[in-house]
């Protein structure tokens, strides 16, 4: 049973179309892909910051409260000494 030219051509160009547009889609993934990425890696890089200055208010704290505790009477009197 012969099919009819318009058919055939009209499968044919569907079939080019997909296989034209295809490197286009899989490079359109890859950027995706990346975007991703790279907001996820910005996103790492601000928590560790975040993560790093509460580290440093805290030593900062104890640094000061040490400092704060030091009993200033007992100090004076061995310098008096």
């Amino acid at each position: 049973m012969p099919v009819s030219e318009q058919i055939t051509d009209a499968v044919t160009q569907a079939n080019v179309k997909v296989v034209a547009e295809s490197p286009a889609m899989a490079m359109s993934t890859i950027y995706q892909s990346m975007g991703q990425a790279t907001a996820i890696l910005f996103q790492n890089a601000v928590s560790a910051q975040q993560q790093q200055n509460t580290l440093a208010q805290a030593a900062t704290n104890q640094g000061v409260m040490q400092i704060y505790s030091v009993d200033t009477a007992v100090a004076t009197e061995k310098i008096g000494q």
